[in-house]
């Protein structure tokens, strides 16, 4: 891609009622456009930085044996009426709306009641189970606070996870194949080492459910560490938590994180509210036992920008940047520029080519902004010597490397 050929522009200031560092670097940057509070429409860049996340999940998730579908968005009441969260009393972040018919509609937050009502259409038989489903969708909610960016939305992009089982330790063996797996999207996304698996409020058949917590200084929650023995708790369940533990408060140490992922064990209730049943190998109908996964895609987009950020900009990891290289052009050698362009994109790598005719200053400026892996520069100079500028946005270190050099690093 060619920098002239993005509709986008960078900034120099983000606008004056964005207050969270993430959201001011993307919107300054190009990846996001704020529409109103905890409202985003997402760019070129930054749709790119979105699908490469989502891959990475949708690889995991098909690892342990989910199929991906879409579901829709509008839900109906009486679905949700069977386990009494249509009620704003008991789901408070409902955005409702109505049909030309008059009939009431949701947009959806979740797909735990949806999703269990679509199996009945799918299971018959313990033949049947289990099964495992998962999409990408924007959800929903009515959030009364959006103040942290693209962490914290009243619209985001979710992958959730729904898993479906004829017993409760197939129910359990599953869940701990998906903490595996979330630990494998959480170290891939550059984030594993500040990511720990929490204890936090329980789901409807165990005491306590999972979170995926991360360190943040920007977050909102609060877990307590004990480092040593790798335990997490959540701040509402740290009573009943260390007394389940066997461990002292004195032992944690207290840190503020955002949490990028949940897990619940729903047992066999949200099948039982709702007439979701199988026939067992023994003739007899039971309860389907159900899980519910969740991860925030734009949430840990919104994650890595606040972290991997410094005072010039956003620094991308290599697995989710846009693109690998911010190619800048100085002086008048298009052609050798634009020759360097195609073999770098033949080698196999992704280029943002700085190609306007712009001071080199302010493309250096920008690539620090956009924060891509690395910067590649050709010019006069670098030409009469045969050699390329390569800069790392981590580092800042730069080497002087032939082509052939440069592409044995980064290929």
């Amino acid at each position: 891609m060619r920098v002239s050929h993005l509709f986008t522009k960078t900034l120099k200031n983000a606008p004056t009622d964005e207050v969270a560092k993430n959201a001011q670097l993307l919107i300054r940057a190009g990846f996001v456009y704020k529409e109103m509070a905890g409202v985003y429409a997402y760019l070129p860049l930054g749709i790119r930085v979105l699908e490469n996340i989502k891959q990475i999940v949708r690889e995991e998730m098909d690892a342990i044996d989910s199929n991906e579908l879409i579901m829709t968005s509008l839900q109906r009441r009486e679905v949700w009426e069977k386990t009494g969260r249509w009620s704003d009393d008991v789901v408070d972040v409902w955005f409702k709306t109505r049909l030309k018919d008059d009939t009431e509609v949701g947009l959806g937050w979740s797909h735990e009641e949806p999703i269990v009502e679509m199996l009945k259409q799918y299971v018959r038989s313990y033949k049947d189970l289990p099964i495992s489903l998962y999409q990408f969708q924007p959800k929903m909610r009515n959030e009364l606070r959006a103040k942290s960016g693209i962490m914290r939305g009243r619209e985001f992009l979710m992958k959730d996870m729904y898993s479906f089982h004829t017993s409760a330790e197939d129910l359990e063996a599953y869940y701990n194949r998906t903490i595996e797996a979330y630990k494998r999207v959480y170290e891939r996304l550059g984030i594993g080492d500040d990511t720990y698996v929490t204890f936090a409020s329980g789901g409807a058949f165990t005491k306590f459910s999972h979170e995926f917590q991360t360190i943040c200084d920007a977050g909102e929650d609060i877990i307590y560490l004990h480092r040593e023995k790798n335990i997490a708790i959540n701040e509402e369940v740290i009573d009943d938590a260390i007394k389940e533990l066997g461990i002292s408060r004195d032992e944690l140490e207290q840190v503020k994180t955002v949490e990028v992922g949940n897990i619940f064990n729903f047992g066999s209730q949200k099948a039982e509210d709702m007439g979701l049943q199988f026939t067992s190998d023994d003739n007899n109908q039971k309860p389907v036992f159900m899980g519910s996964y969740g991860i925030g895609i734009t949430r840990a987009m919104g994650i890595i920008a606040e972290k991997f950020s410094d005072d010039k900009g956003l620094v991308w990891p290599v697995n989710i940047a846009p693109y690998k290289v911010y190619l800048v052009s100085i002086g008048d050698i298009a052609d050798q520029a634009n020759e360097l362009y195609e073999e770098l994109k033949a080698a196999g790598l992704t280029v943002l080519f700085d190609d306007r005719n712009e001071r080199p200053g302010a493309k250096f400026a920008d690539a620090e902004l956009i924060g891509l892996p690395y910067r590649i520069t050709i010019s006069e100079r670098l030409i009469e010597q045969g050699k390329l500028e390569l800069t790392y946005r981590n580092t800042s270190d730069t080497e002087l490397l032939t082509l052939d050099e440069l592409l044995a690093k980064i290929s």
